[in-house]
């Protein structure tokens, strides 16, 4: 489709991590931005003899169109867990809750519980995600069938998956839509045997791909692979070649001065993931030392299971706030850092460079910010409004690849919202019977 906002605020992301404000029009022409001024610079655009019909032309009315969120590492079918699997360590959560109900989803399932995941990354402003999970085969469809943009990693640990399927699906979902990526990985070093580590530096070597797990979580998991190694779970891996062409961790959490070196010696990227971290009571992040040694860090909500809310604006303040107290420094963690954060650097991690930014040329996944609200007025800095007092309630519209599917409440996604919540609860309602 061909779409022209008009009258509108234009969040454009600058080099140094920064954000300025435009004002004027957008156009989107299929599925990238062919256009970003004030209207009267156009013919680079619009040729003598390529006039664009629109198909819709959209009054912004003042409000502000920004990046979409990249919502950089998530566990979305697990959203049937929400609310029921709560107030546990991460190990007791994992062993006692998560892991025995996971084993009764049936594969279809899956599908089901990933389009609610997306309907909330949707009402939350997010246009794509970094999703690693079981059955994959069932839930991409999900995905597909929705017109949402993710990137897929492997779960692969002792108790599923194999080597084989994750080659296999290399190869095929990389292949199969613009819209869907995938990259190797493992659950993480503490659910995951040696020989299968292995077998995925040789794959990742063998494809030159990055390379992403669950790292350095909690004290525990760091101290329990110490007594295993010798070393910790960052400095393990990397001994098996795991990141040779690149990749990162999620959480990242407790990390060594020789963990950061290694960062920065593979050009690894690092999600932080501080509502669940402060859920499960993991600890905090240290993002500050991380920025400072030039890591790239991205933002993610983790399963719905352990956050229990998929919604970034949530996360950038958790992220700001939770390093000013870490830190003891009300200045460190700028808003502009979390934004960036929360929107370029989850494209970086994710593999993404055409969704960084708001520019012509660029991939059209871009959120309407609703201004008028009481929380975002008066105006004094939209970005430190977006940060520090944003909500789900300013999201008007989120479009990805050039399609709005979520307007005003409304989800255009080729699926009745009563018929998903109606599934999801079926399917836990099967678990409940089980027990």
């Amino acid at each position: 489709m061909n779409i022209r906002f008009y009258h509108a605020k234009i969040l454009l992301t600058k080099a140094d991590h920064t954000f300025e404000v435009a004002e004027g029009e957008l156009w989107v022409r299929g599925d990238h931005i062919c256009y970003i001024g004030d209207g009267t610079d156009t013919s680079d655009v619009c040729k003598e003899d390529d006039i664009i019909i629109w198909d819709r032309e959209i009054d912004a009315k003042g409000n502000l169109l920004m990046p979409g969120f990249k919502n950089a590492h998530t566990h979305t079918p697990m959203t049937f867990l929400r609310s029921f699997a709560d107030d546990l360590p991460l190990q007791e959560w994992l062993q006692q809750k998560v892991f025995p109900n996971e084993a009764r989803l049936k594969g279809e399932d899956t599908y089901w519980l990933a389009i609610l995941g997306i309907m909330e990354y949707l009402t939350s402003g997010i246009t794509s995600n970094f999703d690693m999970y079981i059955m994959q085969d069932y839930h991409i469809n999900a995905y597909v069938d929705t017109g949402f943009r993710t990137v897929f990693t492997s779960g692969l640990n002792n108790f599923t998956d194999s080597l084989e399927v994750l080659e296999e699906n290399y190869l095929r979902i990389n292949k199969l839509s613009d819209l869907t990526s995938y990259v190797p990985g493992f659950h993480a070093e503490y659910t995951t045997s040696r020989p299968l580590l292995e077998g995925v530096a040789k794959i990742a070597d063998k494809y030159h791909a990055p390379v992403w797990t669950h790292n350095s979580e909690t004290e525990r998991e760091v101290a329990e692979c110490k007594a295993r190694w010798g070393m910790t779970p960052m400095q393990f891996t990397e001994s098996l070649g795991l990141y040779e062409h690149g990749g990162g961790g999620y959480h990242c959490v407790w990390l060594e001065e020789k963990d950061i070196e290694i960062l920065k010696k593979h050009h690894m990227s690092v999600v932080t993931n501080p509502g669940s971290n402060t859920k499960l009571a993991s600890g905090i992040c240290p993002v500050k030392r991380l920025l400072d040694e030039g890591i790239n860090l991205a933002i993610g909500t983790d399963g719905p299971a352990s956050n229990n809310c998929l919604d970034m604006f949530r996360e950038m303040f958790l992220v700001t706030g939770l390093a000013k107290l870490r830190e003891r420094d009300a200045s460190c963690m700028p808003a502009e850092e979390v934004l960036y954060m929360a929107t370029a650097g989850g494209a970086y991690a994710m593999g993404l460079p055409d969704c960084d930014c708001l520019a012509a040329g660029k991939k059209a996944d871009l959120v309407m910010i609703d201004l008028q609200q009481p929380n975002m007025q008066p105006e004094n800095n939209l970005v430190k409004n977006l940060v520090y007092s944003g909500s789900k309630q300013n999201v008007k519209l989120t479009m990805v690849n050039g399609k709005v599917l979520y307007e005003d409440g409304t989800f255009l996604i080729g699926t009745d919202p009563a018929e998903i919540y109606t599934k999801a609860n079926e399917i836990i309602g099967r678990m409940k019977e089980c027990r």
